[in-house]
């Protein structure tokens, strides 16, 4: 007897979540199959009858996370300084990374930095390019409100965005390879630092808006 549509949707959904799971933690190369069908409870042969391979389940567990993610959510929020440090924050903090109760499209960027697979390029340039335009977004709106150090152009808007993601990817790809905790915090701290003074934060102000943003994570 033939599965019913609701069951083979469910399937699918299983294993989407699972890939999501596995792939957000160690990235395509160090995730196989099997593991991904054991996750989900279910036989290896199974996989086939819902992605023609581990690229196609890979594209579709990304596009998932872009349309999902927590980050998309919060650009959203209020126009604010204190907001857009809540977004870098979700792609700051190493331990929201480690747990990937949530991941984001910078999931990505941190776990597939130099893959030489040409699908996963292409899917490492989407997630890019998504991070930067939420980016550049808030900080054009902010910067239209005179909230910012620097005039709302798009070419310094752009800019700035640039150097916000090299140093977010940087800083968490060293702090993930590093087995010491203490010096995980002190270059994804000195990450942060960076970027907040970027965005025109006293240094007065950033103790408190480091400590709330690290609590809400």
């Amino acid at each position: 007897m033939p599965y019913s549509a609701a069951h083979k949707a469910n399937s699918r959904e299983r294993i989407l979540k699972s890939a999501i799971e596995l792939f957000s933690r160690r990235g395509f190369e160090k995730v196989s199959i099997g593991q991904i069908m054991k996750l989900a409870r279910m036989t290896h042969g199974a996989f086939y009858a819902h992605f023609a391979s581990k690229e196609a389940l890979y594209q579709a567990s990304v596009k998932e996370t872009l349309e999902s993610s927590r980050a998309a959510r919060l650009v959203k929020g209020p126009l604010s300084v204190k907001h857009l440090t809540d977004l870098v924050a979700n792609c700051w903090n190493l331990q929201e990374l480690e747990r990937k109760r949530d991941p984001g499209p910078e999931s990505v960027l941190f776990n597939e930095i130099g893959n030489e697979n040409a699908e996963i390029r292409t899917l490492f340039e989407a997630s890019y390019l998504r991070v930067k335009k939420m980016l550049e977004t808030r900080l054009i709106a902010l910067g239209r409100l005179k909230k910012l150090p620097f005039e709302p152009d798009r070419e310094i808007i752009a800019e700035k965005s640039r150097a916000i993601l090299a140093s977010l990817v940087g800083a968490v790809a060293i702090a993930k390879s590093l087995p010491e905790e203490a010096e995980r915090q002190h270059v994804l701290n000195a990450a942060q630092r960076h970027i907040l003074r970027m965005l025109g934060v006293e240094e007065s102000e950033m103790e408190d808006m480091l400590g709330a943003t690290r609590a809400a994570f």
